[in-house]
């Protein structure tokens, strides 16, 4: 998967991060076989030192960006810290996450909208929450596929709605974005999680494509 990712990235000229899981043997050998940059979900102040061996963006979890002491120890590595605003918080409540990470030290930090919950089993995704993030002066990445998510929708996992995933990439880039999160898998109805909400690996290119044409009318009109 990271090889045809990394393949297919770099042929359309499009800077990628490839989120690994949190075993280290699994990290360091895509890191060196394929020689990209690798994010990776840290859920406690002990993981932080430890995977910012290898990993070169440290990811907070959206249900745990309000954790002062997490976000303290991964602003202590000097590794890049992307927060996903959790689905209970406003996006003006994110400049607080912010400038607690300035405070203990971050220098490059980046925050991701995921959707916000909107009654029961259901997410949904405010636009206007991508250029109120942006007023911190963080890069803003929208997570296309979580946000399609239906928690706990299927009754002992959750759903999604992957039809809306390349709908809902659009308008974050046509709003601008620094970048956006999908979740791959070469066949989405037999993944281990998240199937739902994932886009199919054969369908990835022409996705990127079409994200392409909408970024750079946008950044016609604005800087990202």
């Amino acid at each position: 998967m990271a090889e045809k990712l990394v393949s297919l990235t770099s042929k359309l000229n499009i800077p990628f991060i490839y989120k690994s899981s949190f075993d280290k043997a699994n990290r360091s050998s895509v890191n060196a076989a394929f020689n990209c940059p690798i994010l990776t979900d840290v859920h406690i102040e002990s993981q932080c030192s430890i995977v910012s061996e290898v990993a070169d963006v440290l990811q907070i979890p959206a249900f745990l960006c309000r954790q002062t002491d997490l976000l303290k120890a991964a602003a202590k590595t000097n590794k890049i810290v992307n927060v996903k605003k959790g689905q209970f918080l406003a996006p003006w409540d994110m400049k607080n996450v912010y400038a607690k990470l300035e405070k203990f030290g971050a220098k490059n930090i980046m925050l991701t909208e995921r959707g916000v919950s909107f009654g029961y089993n259901t997410l949904v995704s405010d636009m206007r929450s991508l250029p109120i993030m942006k007023e911190t002066g963080a890069p803003i990445i929208f997570d296309a596929t979580h946000s399609v998510q239906q928690p706990g929708g299927i009754g002992d996992s959750s759903g999604g709605e992957r039809k809306y995933v390349e709908i809902l990439a659009r308008a974050a880039v046509s709003v601008g974005v620094a970048g956006i999160f999908m979740e791959v898998h070469q066949d989405p109805d037999n993944a281990p999680s998240d199937g739902a909400c994932m886009i199919k690996l054969e369908d990835l290119e022409d996705t990127l494509i079409i994200l392409q044409k909408y970024d750079a009318i946008t950044k016609e009109k604005t800087a990202l």
